[in-house]
């Protein structure tokens, strides 16, 4: 092998490499194209020429194909279509397995299980069937079959002519066929499916394996979204708008900005009905298979329509029912969301479901802390999220349409009572008691000293982690909620009630048995605790029904109302006042948004708790334990500076940095884009330090998920360590000094060269004019960043052209490799100069 390549060999090898990367690339450019170009666009233009309306669109569908007019947002659109079928294709297959295990409805279960008998009278030399031997007909086949291995049934003989025989052979046969034909879509077998899934990866069906298989798949796919625009979207919006135009409600429909939704949604109810009528016309004419057919299509439009319902329309009436009731403590009023819905419908409905999204979530979850400390069986009437044997889909899918609609006639009552209760009403009472107080502040600007946007990211940087994370917010409402239950319980004599007798039963039967423990025999007594002890919730408790029981329980209502209109009201009162309190020594008499305010108090308030319930769990531990604990903190706050440490580090890490990355941040990209050259742009640093603690976060986590260097190492370390022992020494000499120098370097150099360099220049040349110093000055930050990527790319292009160099020397010269012990030739060595040295001498 020569010392160095020859020039041939180079060039040789790097044709082949760019050979081989033009295929790669082409081949991927094609899957790109076909998957994120034909498939959305040809979904796009065939959903715009279905909903057209004209038979032109039809025969211009080809050359619509191929036009080159709106390309991006007819292929934005085509994948919202795409994914809009594929979920609808998922869904179907989801519910086809949930029916095939969950079973079907009973009245579609009786479909298979009323099939024509055709089997012959019974002869009349036949013994009758046995008493048990009609019931058990009724049993799934599984049961009918008989048992290999026992022993076989004495059978009379019967005889009968061949003719017979023959018809009674060819009846069995198509009752045989009848009910194998009836179950083929339940029966299907799992092996083949898995098969086939193992031959079908991801890399085989998007084409990314080097193959042109996925051309097919992309053929399979745009057929499938042609069905299902077709099936699931065409012919609803058009059943739904015939009805709507002869039904003559085609203004107001029009009138709700949401023509296409609501007329599809009507025409899936109309689609419903007429699967329902079918079904039973089908009932009546004993046609098994449409019967059957009819029904399934029923249970998919029946549990599409209650999804909607579930996740689209009781949210969005929760959230407008939210902002109605809510409207004096904003000073708002229904002109004001009348003109809001006008100006911008799809935004407004979108921000209502999400407000009612939210409010839903949360009392789901109040309602299962609720569980954990109520006894089970209090809230008998509300569904436990927590129940291994709860399905909602198969409940849909059994419960009949009357019942959803009593269950959701229930929960709006509920909910919209809940809201005038803890939202309406607390208003009210505010307006009257402190009018002053309301309205909130909700602009959206400010003539406040202080950025929106800075307090935003304060606010979700630092006060909404410490209440979500750090709060242990969970742990104090199931304190007072165990608290309210117990006192409520022992003023009404409804602790029983409430929350059970369990823990007196258990102490009496402890007491029980360590007063007849010699008494009982050790079996009797390891299967007793077997039967106490044994897994599995349990539904409902026995408790002890007090005199007086109903007027007890509408005291408990009331006693429930009252608390939570008190609770409101300090909700609703308390932390924004606590917050324009203190925020008004930062911005003085200057209005701000009340998000802020609020989340100040939230803060303070929260702080106060925590401090409370740390002192409240030192309490038992008695007063010297008390102060104990306190001297003990003092001394290890003046022997070791933890404070003042805490200090500089969070100077450091949390003002300094920051500051300077967002500066940075602000030189490079935002005054750029954002102020033309004959501007001067206005730094905020408040604003600046706001967007670095966001950049500096942003910059720590993808450190931390990254490959591990001196960076990643020192975050580690510094995590590792804690606040008790910090590390100022290191922290100072790893972490900040390096990044602030870093960053020192990064702001001054550029600032150096433009504001001292180019001046002295312009001094001796007369074509440097203000106008380019201005653009070098204002430039300068940009263009120096484009220089280190370029500069990043050449280093990274060379240590590719490196990796290529060995490569093309290693196909062209290397004959083997093999396996060298250095060990063994080391000891070898050694060995050799010793006996060398010890003959020498």
């Amino acid at each position: 092998m020569p010392s160095r390549l020859p020039v041939q060999d180079i060039f040789a090898g790097l044709l082949t490499s760019v050979g081989t990367a033009i295929r790669y690339w082409f081949h991927y450019t094609l899957v790109a194209f076909a998957w994120l170009g034909v498939v959305p666009l040809t979904a796009c233009r065939i959903y715009k020429c279905l909903f057209t309306g004209s038979v032109s669109s039809l025969l211009t569908l080809p050359l619509d194909m191929l036009s080159t007019e709106n390309l991006l947002a007819d292929c934005l659109q085509g994948c919202f279509v795409v994914t809009c079928t594929l979920c609808a294709f998922i869904s179907l297959v989801w519910l086809r397995e949930q029916i095939v295990h969950g079973g079907a409805p009973q009245w579609l279960e009786q479909n298979q299980q009323q099939q024509p008998q055709h089997a012959p009278a019974p002869q009349p030399n036949e013994q009758a069937p046995a008493p048990g031997q009609g019931a058990a007909e009724n049993q799934p086949a599984a049961a009918e079959l008989p048992a290999d291995n026992g022993p076989a049934a004495e059978v009379p003989d019967i005889q009968m002519d061949p003719a017979e025989d023959m018809e009674l052979e060819d009846e069995a046969e198509d009752v045989a066929d009848a009910n194998n034909g009836a179950q083929d879509d339940m029966n299907w077998n799992a092996l083949e499916w898995d098969r086939a899934a193992e031959e079908l990866t991801w890399e085989r069906m998007l084409g990314l394996d080097g193959s042109l298989v996925f051309l097919e798949h992309v053929f399979w796919v745009v057929s499938l979204n042609t069905l299902f625009i077709l099936v699931f979207a065409f012919c609803p919006y058009h059943i739904g708008h015939f009805t709507v135009v002869g039904l003559g409600f085609e203004k107001n429909v029009r009138a709700s900005h949401f023509e296409g939704l609501i007329t599809t949604i009507v025409g899936y109810i109309l689609l419903a009905m007429l699967l329902i009528l079918c079904h039973g016309l089908a009932a009546l004419v004993r046609f098994q298979r449409s019967r059957h057919l009819l029904g399934v299509c029923y249970i998919v439009v029946k549990v599409s329509l209650l999804v909607v319902v579930e996740i689209g329309v009781f949210p969005l009436i929760c959230g407008w029912w939210l902002d109605i009731c809510s409207l004096e403590m904003f000073d708002a009023s229904l002109k004001d969301r009348e003109l809001s819905f006008d100006s911008a419908p799809g935004t407004t409905m979108f921000l209502h479901w999400l407000v009612g999204m939210v409010y839903v979530f949360y009392f789901a979850s109040f309602i299962l802390l609720l569980r954990e400390v109520l006894r089970p069986g209090v809230l008998w009437f509300l569904r436990n999220l927590n129940d291994p044997d709860f399905n909602p889909v198969q409940e849909m899918i059994h419960l009949p349409i009357y019942r959803h609609l009593r269950r959701f006639i229930l929960s709006v009552v509920v909910f919209g009572s809940i809201v005038l209760l803890m939202l309406w009403l607390p208003i009210r009472t505010i307006k009257l008691i402190l009018p002053a107080f309301l309205p909130y502040n909700v602009m959206l600007y400010s003539d406040a000293p202080v950025s929106e946007l800075s307090l935003e990211l304060l606010l979700l940087q630092v006060v909404l982690p410490a209440l979500l994370e750090q709060g242990h917010t969970r742990q104090w409402l199931k304190g007072l909620v165990r608290a309210w239950t117990v006192t409520a319980g022992y003023l009404l004599d409804l602790h029983s009630y409430l929350l059970g007798d369990q823990e007196e039963n258990d102490d009496d039967a402890d007491q029980q048995r360590r007063n007849n423990n010699n008494a009982i025999p050790e079996g009797l007594h390891a299967a007793h605790q077997a039967i106490l002890q044994q897994g599995g919730p349990v539904g409902v408790q026995p408790y002890h029904r007090p005199m007086k029981f109903t007027f007890r329980i509408v005291l408990l209502i009331v006693f429930m109302c009252v608390t939570l209109l008190v609770a409101s009201l300090a909700c609703l009162t308390l932390p924004v006042f606590t917050g324009r309190y203190l925020m008004s020594f930062w911005t003085g008499s200057a209005k701000i948004h009340e998000l802020y305010t609020a989340a100040c108090g939230l803060y303070v308030c929260w702080l106060s708790i925590r401090v409370i319930t740390v002192l409240l769990s030192w309490m038992p531990q008695g007063r010297r334990a008390i102060l104990l604990k306190v001297q003990e903190w003092t001394l290890m706050v003046m022997l070791c500076n933890t404070i003042l440490k805490t200090v500089v580090v969070a100077v450091l890490l949390a003002g300094a940095i920051p500051l300077l990355l967002g500066l940075l941040f602000e030189m490079v990209i935002v005054a750029p884009l954002r102020v033309p050259l004959d501007q001067t742009p206005l730094f905020y640093p408040w604003q600046d330090w706001a967007l670095g603690v966001l950049h500096a976060k942003i910059i720590a986590a993808i450190t931390l998920m990254g490959p591990q260097w001196w960076l990643k190492t020192v975050i580690e370390q510094v995590y590792a360590n804690g606040i008790r022992n910090i590390d100022l020494h290191f922290i100072i000499r790893k972490l900040a000094a390096p990044v602030i120098c870093v960053l020192l370097v990064s702001l001054c150099v550029p600032y150096v060269i433009s504001a001292g360099i180019v001046p002295i220049i312009a001094q001796y040349s007369p074509g440097v004019t203000m106008e380019m110093q201005n653009l070098v000055q204002r430039r300068i930050y940009p263009f120096l960043l484009m220089v280190v990527m370029l500069l990043g790319i050449l280093s990274f292009q060379i240590r590719q052209f490196k990796r290529l160099y060995e490569h093309i020397k290693n196909d062209k010269y290397l004959v083997g490799q093999r396996l060298v012990n250095y060990e063994r030739k080391a000891a070898g060595r050694s060995s050799a100069a010793t006996h060398s040295s010890s003959s020498q001498e």
